[in-house]
């Protein structure tokens, strides 16, 4: 049996969903999956991936743009592999407490490609996070970092399980 071959693609504005499609390519890796991570402005072409994962950050209810921009530019492709779907961005732990549906958009997107899943994880704004509404933020005791690498890690792993017939 070939190791499969998966594109861990991301749009991300400061750094936290990068984080997550970081720790989804790792276990994928770890795993004997080839995991591939980009940058989602980088990918032209998905043709030599066995599947996709495909992440964007939420801000005010839309997904990160380079996100949506990546999933347009390769929607044919995308469509003829397993393609999994999630977002970044509750600054609060809403998402380890229940699943959170996604956001209008990403809904649509999930249904032109044939996306098998969709996960939101929660997102992650510091005192590193650049920006007024970032430091406001953390000046008011809103910020922090939500990202859970256990509930990531398991889900990755979800997806490895797919990818090679057991799950």
């Amino acid at each position: 049996m070939s190791t499969k071959r998966v594109l861990v693609a991301y749009g991300s504005r400061h750094g936290a969903t990068a984080g997550i499609a970081d720790e989804i390519g790792r276990t994928l890796q770890a795993d004997g999956i080839d995991a591939v991570v980009l940058p989602a402005d980088r990918v032209t072409d998905v043709s030599a991936y066995d599947g996709v994962v495909l992440g964007g950050a939420l801000y005010a209810g839309l997904w990160n743009g380079k996100a949506r921009r990546c999933a347009r530019r390769n929607a044919d492709q995308l469509r003829d592999r397993p393609v999994w779907l999630f977002s970044s961005g509750p600054v609060d732990s809403s998402a380890e407490q229940h699943d959170i549906p996604p956001v209008r958009g990403v809904a649509r997107r999930m249904k032109k490609l044939g996306a098998r899943e969709h996960v939101t994880f929660g997102g992650a704004v510091t005192a590193d996070t650049p920006g007024h509404v970032a430091r406001s933020m953390v000046r008011h005791g809103k910020g922090g970092d939500f990202r859970d690498p256990a509930r990531i890690r398991t889900w990755a792993r979800h997806i490895g399980a797919e990818l090679d017939g057991t799950g």
